[in-house]
């Protein structure tokens, strides 16, 4: 009795620890088989019925356990599911099938002037991109030259954001999201539109966060960068696992099968 009570213990003191539990997910997305040429024509095929549809599964029975801290590189070619994974946990889209359960704060860096308008200047989106993040603008204004300072854009203040270049709003993007520290950061392929020298500076802060105790997923084609960064790697393709377990390990098969 005492054995069972133990292993009882040990199990929920570990799925206590889970952070990011994506429970055999699978994702399914309707492709249109034929081609409709404006509104009236897809709302009179519509009413008809006539709308033809292919099923396709960007992810299939997907299963992934992120422990609170852990680092986590999620690699595969083009189209493989890695940012359908990572939106779904992000709660952009929901499961066809499964289920997906996240505990803690999320910062997203997905895409590209997510959450920017283009017709704002840089100071005007921080103030807008902290409301959505839920701080206040008093907290926002006090770090705002923290935030202007790490995204180097002192100079362009009173652009609209819409005249940016993808670096200059990738460089924004993540000077906001990692003003804290967040429970879970999340990033897509974001840093590979900066300079050399301004990734470096990106991977030390997550360094910096995952040192304070920050859960990480980080999605690149540079498996030296996920290598460097993270402990756990996922191998996907076609919307499935290849291969999960150490960051070493699992880049080293991907290098040899491509």
């Amino acid at each position: 009795m005492q054995d069972r009570a133990k292993i009882a213990a040990k199990q929920q003191e570990s799925s206590r620890n889970i952070v990011i539990d994506v429970d055999h997910v699978t994702v399914r997305f309707n492709m249109a088989s034929q081609s409709v040429n404006n509104l009236k024509e897809y709302i009179i095929k519509l009413v008809k019925r006539e709308l033809m549809f292919q099923e396709f599964l960007a992810l299939k029975d997907l299963n992934l356990k992120v422990r609170a801290g852990e680092a986590w590189g999620i690699i595969g070619r083009n189209g493989a599911g890695k940012s359908t994974l990572l939106k779904l946990i992000c709660g952009i889209l929901k499961p066809y099938k499964g289920a997906v359960h996240v505990q803690g704060s999320v910062a997203p860096l997905i895409e590209l002037g997510a959450g920017f308008d283009g017709e704002l200047t840089a100071v005007e989106n921080v103030l807008l991109n902290g409301t959505l993040m839920g701080y206040s603008e008093k907290f926002m204004k006090e770090r705002m030259d923290e935030i202007i300072a790490f995204a180097e854009l002192k100079d362009f203040l009173d652009m609209p954001i819409k005249n940016y270049s993808s670096g200059m709003a990738a460089r924004l993007g993540f000077a906001v999201a990692t003003v804290v520290c967040p429970d879970i950061l999340i990033c897509d392929e974001v840093l590979s539109v900066g300079d050399y020298r301004f990734q470096q500076k990106c991977e030390e802060r997550m360094s910096r966060l995952l040192e304070a105790g920050t859960t990480l997923l980080y999605v690149s084609h540079d498996n030296v960068s996920v290598q460097k960064l993270c402990s756990h790697a996922l191998w996907i393709e076609h919307g499935s696992v290849v291969m999960s377990g150490p960051a070493d390990r699992v880049c080293a098969a991907y290098m040899e099968q491509a």
